[in-house]
């Protein structure tokens, strides 16, 4: 191995001092040093404090207690034995100092060096000699309130720092010291426990016990009992009940073992008999097996028999076939023989005037035929007409006035069918809507379901599809949405921030890296889609302008451990500037406002503007915040609000259906009214009362001859025989 590859340990220098030690603790309006920064240099040695009472030993030793000391476990002036309500962290801000009476001498108050506008810091650095490492941590506290206590800002650095350099000169908003110490890549955090993590990451301090030992230690006077000091500040607990709960389910797992084997055992004994039934089975399936190849060499012998019988059967029907034939031949005789005679005595009738009777006959007939034709046609008139709510034709004048009216009724029915058929189609119009848009609610809910951002499924695939293109992950293209989110403090202006935002927030941010690659994919795809995208550049020192005290920038948190930070501030402030008014006085003073119902004022106080195409409060058109659960709620209860008004839908078009159904009937049976075109036709009255005339003249002719009545008699019996010949010669 060469003296390039060897692998080079990292080993303090000899002599050096190994471990973070505090070299310097600085100060800034803490307690009684006011006015400047004081500063305590350590360098990294045992040191002692000494001074009168009332001089600020314990004010520094508190100072490296709240630096690294979680807030609720403080007990401020414990080292000079002092009770936990002498001192706190708002008397350390303002610098109590001591105590006075009023003019009525009742009370005592304490007096403070500073007011309610200052702000305090304290910074410690720690170095590391043997591995040439330097930690700085610093807190920050100002008065939000007149009586509350103070707010804090947590600082980690890998650096040194120092008050005068990095904590002055900002101004009076402590959100621009934040800004700036963000911008110089320190870690700026709102609560304690991700400092606390921080710093003792760095320090490689494994257990927060180590610093309640600390805490102990700093501001203990005397130890009572030292094994029950020890126990509690020295030893971890072992998790008794974790063993106890493994141990528990690990008897269970045995339980379960055993009674499945005992379970299957059950279940082979129970085996065993069915496996008898089986063989049992196959033996008797061998012998119906048998049985049926025996019943199948049957068939033969039946068919020899069936043959045998049937050629008997055969020799029987040539029998009476032959005595039929003979049968056939005499009725066919007899038959001859009855004509003849028929035909004789009908001469005769007619030779004695039977020829008017005979065509009083045949009109009868004829009218007879027509009579039933008419009625057949006036009894479905009535049926039509009975129908559609009309009277029956009983004369022309019913029939007339009924023709009258189906025209009228037609042009009605046809008119409402038009209507129907409108009414039908915007229905289902309505309808194929309403599906389409549940469809899309639907899709968004389970685009939603697998993620956490309010961006719309439509413009996350078109992003996917540039990703994809250009071989990175979603997460370094992202849209101004996913970054951005209205503070929980601000609810009441959520709405009108998305409606303002709306189009900032579907806006993809592209690094400079990615945006030659980006500009060549859009231009040459077709999109399908609208996308805006903006070219973030890695160097851009444009200071942000001042904002408004009321500014709308103010409402929106930026997501912090973005890369994109600094450029979203810089681009609020440049565009989101409005003022947000509570009033119509303050609105009408601003040159750029915007209200909670969503009018905005821009353009140098000239250009107005508020869209009330959607509902302000519509949170499925929210696209901001990195978390989408008020916008599954709120996409939830649209699709089961449209779910209600398809089956609204649904239940009309069927009303519908039935409606256009009754009026083509309507229409129908109008239509075959109308085909009636004459009275004539249905008319069957007057021929029955032609008919009983000719049957009392037909019955008259024949009362006044006894020769025709004679004949009439032996024609009717001659016929009555011929149809009994006809009858046996058809059955023969």
């Amino acid at each position: 191995m060469t003296e390039e590859e060897q692998p080079v340990l990292d080993f303090a220098p000899r002599g050096a001092r190994s471990g973070f030690r505090l070299a310097r603790l600085e100060v800034l309006n803490w307690g009684t040093f006011g006015g400047c920064v004081w500063g305590l240099d350590a360098g990294g040695e045992n040191t002692l404090l000494t001074g009168d009472i009332g001089s600020g030993k314990s004010t520094l030793v508190d100072a490296i207690t709240t630096l690294l000391v979680p807030p609720q476990k403080l007990a401020y002036n414990k080292a000079a034995g002092a009770d936990a309500r002498e001192r706190t962290l708002r008397s350390y801000v303002l610098g109590y100092y001591k105590s006075e009476r009023g003019n009525s001498g009742a009370t005592a108050r304490a007096v403070q060096l500073r007011d309610n506008d200052t702000y305090s810091v304290l910074l410690a650095r720690f170095v590391n000699e043997g591995f040439g490492q330097t930690i700085s941590l610093a807190q920050v506290f100002w008065l939000k309130d007149l009586e509350g206590q103070p707010a804090r800002m947590y600082i980690v650095a890998d650096q040194a720092l120092t008050i005068a350099e990095h904590f002055t000169g900002f101004g009076t908003d402590i959100n621009q010291l934040r800004k700036r110490l963000r911008r110089a890549s320190f870690e700026v955090h709102e609560t304690f426990p991700p400092y606390g993590a921080a710093f003792r990451r760095r320090f490689g301090i494994d257990n927060e016990q180590a610093l309640d030992l600390f805490h102990q230690t700093v501001s203990m006077k005397s130890v009572g009992n030292l094994t029950d000091f020890v126990r509690q500040h020295m030893l971890q607990p072992f998790p008794v009940e974790p063993r106890i709960t493994a141990l528990i389910g690990h008897f269970d797992d045995l339980s379960r073992a055993h009674e499945a084997v005992l379970k299957a055992k059950a279940q082979v004994e129970r085996l065993v008999p069915l496996v008898a039934d089986c063989e049992r089975h196959a033996v008797l399936m061998a012998d119906v097996e048998s049985l049926r190849s025996s019943r199948e060499a049957l068939r033969p012998w039946f068919a020899r028999r069936k043959a045998t019988l049937l050629e008997r059967r055969l020799e029987s029907l040539s029998a009476e076939l032959l005595r039929l034939d003979e049968r056939l031949a005499s009725l066919d005789e007899r038959r001859a023989r009855c004509q003849v005679e028929r035909d004789s005595i009908k001469h005769s009738i007619a030779a004695n005037g039977g020829d008017r009777i005979e065509s009083i006959k045949s009109e009868i007939k004829r009218l007879q035929a027509e009579l039933a034709e008419r009625q057949k046609r006036a009894g479905r008139y009535d049926d039509l007409a009975r129908s559609i709510g009309l009277p029956a034709a009983t004369d022309a004048d019913a029939f007339a006035a009924n023709r009258a009216t189906t025209e009228t009724a037609r042009e009605k029915a046809e008119s409402d069918q038009a209507t129907a058929q409108n009414d039908l189609a915007d229905a289902n119009v309505d309808f194929r809507k309403l599906r389409t848009d549940h469809q899309e609610v639907e899709s968004e809910l389970t685009s939603l379901r697998l993620r956490r951002s309010n961006i719309p499924a439509r413009m996350l695939a078109v992003r996917a599809n540039l990703c994809e293109a250009l071989g990175v992950d979603d997460d370094a293209l992202p849209f101004a949405g996913e970054l951005l989110q209205v503070q929980p403090s601000e609810r009441a202006w959520e709405g009108a921030i998305e409606r303002l935002m709306h189009s900032f927030g579907l806006s993809l941010l592209v690094p400079d890296a990615h945006y030659a690659n980006v500009a060549q994919w859009v231009d040459r795809t077709h999109l399908g889609e609208r996308i805006v995208y903006y070219r973030v550049r890695t160097q851009r020192t444009t200071e942000r302008s001042l904002l408004r005290p009321d500014s709308l920038v103010h409402k929106i948190h930026v997501r912090p451990e973005s890369q994109f930070w600094n450029w979203l501030d810089l681009e609020l402030a440049r565009r989101f500037d409005y003022a947000c008014c509570e009033t119509l006085d303050q609105f009408r003073r601003e040159t750029g406002a915007i209200t909670k119902s969503g009018q905005t004022k821009g353009g140098g106080g000239d250009r107005h503007e508020k869209d009330d195409r959607h509902r302000i409060d519509d949170r499925s058109r929210y696209v901001l915040g990195w978390t989408n659960d008020a916008k599954i709620a709120a996409l939830e209860k649209l699709a089961r609000d449209l779910e209600t008004r398809m089956q609204s839908a649904g239940a009309r078009i069927a009303t519908l259906h039935a409606a256009q159904s009754a009026i083509v009937d309507r229409i129908g049976s109008l239509r075959q009214l109308g085909g009636f075109d004459s009275f004539r036709a249905l008319d069957w009255r007057p021929l029955a009362a032609e008919i009983d005339d000719l049957e009392a003249d037909r019955l008259k002719l024949e009362s006044e001859s006894d020769v025709l009545a004679t004949l009439a008699a032996k024609l009717t019996e001659v016929e009555a025989t011929l149809g009994n010949v006809e009858t046996s010669l058809a059955d023969v």
